[in-house]
């Protein structure tokens, strides 16, 4: 017989990682969610934009299911025809001619890094490995990733943390400037910081990082886990700008909701990774890929990007609404459907305070940092629901005030 298990087992089982909230999701459909109780929530954060189709879209469930009953695994000693046509989409749908694949954008970012390295070693030599990367941006939670990431408080007390890495303030061009030279191999850019406050690279920078890269023979890397697969209105957030990244990294939204990472670049840089250079044991499993390649089938869709440029306007409308009535955004920033809206006034610093409140009202947000409230719903979520989501947390809010 089963045992029944509430949020308490979490602590006596878990090892404390997380803080989860008070309640257990048990079943989802589209942007809403049902807990033990039977209470419904609306979901606004996509866990942490993952879900860019929803909760159990019929279209994912008829991949992964039909999937299932043909084969889950045959390791990386065989190819399979999922990851095939997973590779031969992606490929056909941005500047990448290659794909490698994983199960998270840790990981992906990871390799990325790893192929910078080694390119530069093979074409410059050994002293050429310096990666420049942004102070609070997130790229993953391995070593090497974390100390990318430029944010102490994710990596104090694991060190001595891998060497070669400096950071400079994200859009400033001039930093940029001071810190590049021949001896480095990489520029990692998230072209919005999300769990840095949901921040969009400026044009400028990005395109002088370009320059720079070019000029210094450094590889120009794009961290697009939260930002890819339609999360800003375009396929990839770099379509936004006017350049081509040489590596890219795609996971969350890549999978809907099914664990999988991807790194893409040109052929002449995947040339750098022979075999068994690089692996993953669970890399380009038959179900991620299933599940992987309707998504984005689906998100490539011009309507359903079309579709997310509404949905921002109608979210972002909607916050602004609300800080006309309680006076307590700075500011809504974001593109497409990652949005953050600063807190300021009485709720500054209390981006924690908020979410427990709009839990209370049965919705799901995120934050990013303690004066962030971030949001990144399904890509296809209903406007009722966005209106409705909007109705709860002005509830919240006005609670605390």
């Amino acid at each position: 017989m089963t045992q029944a298990v509430t949020r308490d087992t979490f602590d006596q089982v878990m090892v404390p990682t997380f803080n989860p909230a008070a309640f257990i999701p048990v079943r989802g459909s589209g942007s809403r969610v049902w807990d033990q109780e039977g209470r419904e929530y609306i979901d606004l954060a996509g866990g942490i934009a993952v879900n860019a189709l929803g909760h159990c879209h019929p279209e994912l469930v008829e991949a992964l299911t039909t999937q299932a009953q043909q084969v889950w695994h045959v390791s990386n000693v065989f190819t399979n025809e999922p990851v095939l046509r997973l590779a031969r989409l992606l490929t056909s749908l941005t500047f990448a001619d290659r794909a490698f694949f994983c199960n998270s954008g840790a990981e992906a970012n990871e390799a990325a890094l790893k192929l910078a390295r080694r390119v530069a070693v093979d074409r410059h030599g050994a002293g050429k490995s310096r990666i420049v990367a942004c102070r609070n941006s997130f790229h993953g939670r391995t070593l090497f990733t974390v100390t990318a990431g430029g944010q102490s408080k994710y990596s104090e007390g694991f060190g001595p943390l891998p060497a070669g890495i400096c950071h400079v303030p994200y859009n400033d061009v001039a930093a940029l400037e001071r810190v590049m030279g021949d001896d480095v191999c990489a520029v990692l850019i998230e072209p919005i910081q999300g769990e840095g406050g949901v921040i969009p690279a400026e044009a400028q920078f990005v395109e002088r990082a370009r320059a720079l890269c070019d000029r210094h023979h450094a590889l120009l890397v794009f961290d697009e886990v939260q930002t890819g697969v339609g999360r800003t209105g375009s396929l990839y957030a770099y379509m936004d700008y006017n350049i081509e990244p040489d590596v890219l990294t795609s996971a969350k939204s890549l999978g809907g909701g099914f664990p999988i990472g991807a790194m893409l670049t040109r052929a002449d840089l995947a040339a750098h990774f022979p075999p068994g250079t690089h692996g993953s044991t669970y890399g380009g499993n038959p179900l991620a890929c299933a599940v992987a390649l309707r998504v984005v089938e689906i998100i490539s869709r011009p309507e359903v990007l079309a579709g997310v440029a509404a949905r921002h306007a109608r979210l972002k409308a909607g916050l602004e609404q609300l800080d006309e009535r309680h006076g307590i955004f700075e500011t809504v920033r974001g593109k497409g459907l990652l949005l953050g809206a600063v807190l300021n006034g009485a709720l500054a610093g209390k981006a924690r305070d908020v979410l427990s409140a709009a839990e209370r009202e049965g919705l799901m947000l995120l934050q990013a940092g303690p004066d962030v409230l971030r949001f990144a719903p399904s890509l296809v979520i209903e406007e009722q629901d966005i209106d409705e989501g909007l109705a709860r947390l002005d509830r919240a809010l006005a609670s605390l005030l």
